[in-house]
């Protein structure tokens, strides 16, 4: 009687894990989730923690891709991340401020998307330091897309691409927020931007600067480079460096709304400069339509507070430039545009 018991539980535990399986049993005969290799370029930045946690996959890109393009991921299926991340301006949008559904206006300046498997922080207060986490942002904010993970997987559950690139990227067909989160992150992580001009001619590739992009470059190295350094262009740090404040928003304080320090009052995340040539307009609230404007006001004098970047706080509050040499640094930070990067 014993060995009957121990067979029927052992018939019914086999039962049950066929049942929880039953998905996997789906599985193409050919199925492979490669990993795809992406050519890091050497003079980059090691690749953060969360990437190597991870990295993008065949079939997780293709799911992060869709999902990115996606605008059920919206209330009112108006809106999808590449709503505003326009590939023709490296991920970013012409508009002062994001614009969400029915037109609300966010809080803050469109990022562009690129490299960000070599970025420490996300969003202009770095509120985010896993790209994946980083998704349910524009998701759940009301100002952009005011919907809810919950939402989303309803409206994709049950549709026949989305089950089948599921389960080719995770193994199985279910739905999850972990999982839209990741493959989101997996197609991210691919959009990395380093064949520009400045690219082609730091590796002696048959290019060469003008005379003024030449010049451009030595005021960079010697006004600019300390904040927008490494081969980013950017130090990846936080500073307060005199912009105008937003007057229709006094719930902004910058990277004080992530740590709650005075000291960090209306500091934001230091740029990068590739592609700035498209992604005007520039500033956390777009407070600048070009790059002539950003010099200007560097030169003219930028708005005093008690931490300020020292860098300013030494000269006087300024970047004092000729126009000269604003022009020449205009040229040279053109050569950052990567045109094959943003070709549709």
């Amino acid at each position: 009687m014993k060995k009957v018991i121990e067979y029927l539980i052992f018939s019914f535990t086999i039962i049950i894990m066929s049942s929880c399986n039953n998905d996997r049993v789906e599985m193409p005969v050919d199925y492979k989730n490669e990993e795809i290799p992406l050519n890091f370029p050497k003079e980059f930045p090691q690749a953060n923690y969360f990437f190597a946690e991870n990295k993008p996959t065949k079939y997780g890109v293709q799911l992060g891709k869709k999902l990115f393009n996606d605008k059920r991921l919206s209330e009112d299926n108006t809106i999808s991340c590449s709503s505003c991340h326009l590939k023709s301006n490296a991920f970013a949008d012409n508009n002062k401020q994001a614009i969400g559904i029915n037109n609300r206006v966010g809080m803050r300046n469109v990022p562009p998307i690129q490299n960000l498997a070599f970025m420490k922080y996300y969003n202009w207060d770095g509120n985010k330091l896993d790209l994946a986490e980083q998704v349910i942002v524009p998701i759940i904010t009301h100002e952009e897309m005011n919907s809810s993970i919950l939402n989303v997987i309803g409206k994709i559950q049950n549709d026949k691409e989305y089950i089948d690139l599921f389960l080719k990227a995770f193994g199985d067909k279910k739905i999850t927020a972990e999982r839209i989160f990741n493959s989101v992150a997996q197609y991210e992580y691919t959009l990395i931007s380093a064949n520009s001009k400045y690219d082609k001619v730091i590796r002696n590739q048959g290019e060469k600067f003008t005379e003024n992009e030449k010049k451009g470059y030595a005021t960079f190295q010697k006004k600019c480079a300390i904040c927008h350094s490494t081969a980013l262009f950017t130090d990846q740090t936080f500073r307060n460096v005199g912009f105008p404040y937003n007057p229709d928003l006094v719930e902004e304080h910058g990277r004080a709304r992530v740590t709650g320090e005075n000291a960090d009052y209306m500091k934001f995340r230091v740029p990068s400069l590739r592609n700035i040539e498209y992604t005007a307009p520039y500033g956390s609230f777009g407070q600048f339509p070009t790059l002539k404007d950003v010099l200007d006001y560097f030169d003219k004098g930028v708005l005093d507070a008690e931490n300020l970047d020292p860098i300013l706080k030494e000269n006087n509050n300024r970047i004092p430039l000729t126009e000269e040499e604003k022009n020449n640094l205009i040229s040279f930070m053109k050569t950052l545009s990567d045109e094959e990067f943003v070709k549709p």
